[in-house]
């Protein structure tokens, strides 16, 4: 193990974890006469299959916190290279100072099962989720969610079913920058899989 250490460089104890997702988490209070909002998540991640949960952090400070922790519910939108600029104002103009929606000609829709938090109609696909636990963390506080149901825009759906993500043109976050997700190169399981499932699964 010693010998390799002189081939890295260490940069600190820093949140290098890349890439990662990059969406659009919505949110509004209409109780509280809040309008719908946007803000751009980068630390977001599943962390339970049954039942279907996530996660996201979120600061204190920012306004979609308050909201979320309001109404226990918000979407979460995943963002194509076409909603790149939108993402990107998303996460440095503040929803107490312009309307976002409004801002980007984005269009607000209800999402399933919930009763407040709004979806975005131009993204590819979002969850609808509910707050199921907030631990605070330090500078960021951890909101645990039940994801209740799953949308995926008409478009992308092959005719055998099967959703095309690559056509998505899905967006990652790679230390402070955005790149576009590339082309499919294998599956899970792709290591031990026999030749005809390759050929079936690949077109190899």
């Amino acid at each position: 193990m010693e010998q390799f250490s002189n081939n890295f460089r260490e940069i600190g104890a820093t949140t290098y974890l890349s890439p990662i997702p990059t969406v659009m988490l919505g949110c509004a209070d209409p109780q509280n006469d809040i309008k719908p909002n946007l803000i751009t998540i980068a630390w977001a991640g599943i962390v339970c299959s049954k039942p279907p949960m996530l996660s996201v952090s979120i600061q204190k400070s920012r306004h979609s916190h308050g909201i979320i922790s309001s109404t226990g519910e918000f979407t979460l939108n995943l963002v194509g290279q076409e909603l790149g600029k939108a993402m990107d104002f998303c996460g440095v103009r503040s929803g107490r100072d312009v309307d976002k929606f409004e801002a980007l000609g984005l269009t607000a829709i209800p999402a399933p099962k919930l009763s407040a938090a709004p979806a975005v109609a131009q993204a590819p696909a979002f969850l609808s989720c509910r707050v199921k636990q907030i631990i605070e963390l330090g500078s960021h506080d951890l909101f645990l969610a039940d994801i209740l149901q799953v949308s995926v825009a008409d478009r992308y759906f092959q005719e055998n079913g099967s959703i095309d993500e690559e056509a998505m043109n899905l967006l990652s976050f790679v230390h402070g920058k955005y790149r576009k997700v590339g082309s499919e190169f294998g599956f899970f399981g792709y290591s031990v899989a026999s030749p005809e499932a390759l050929a079936r699964r690949q077109g190899k």
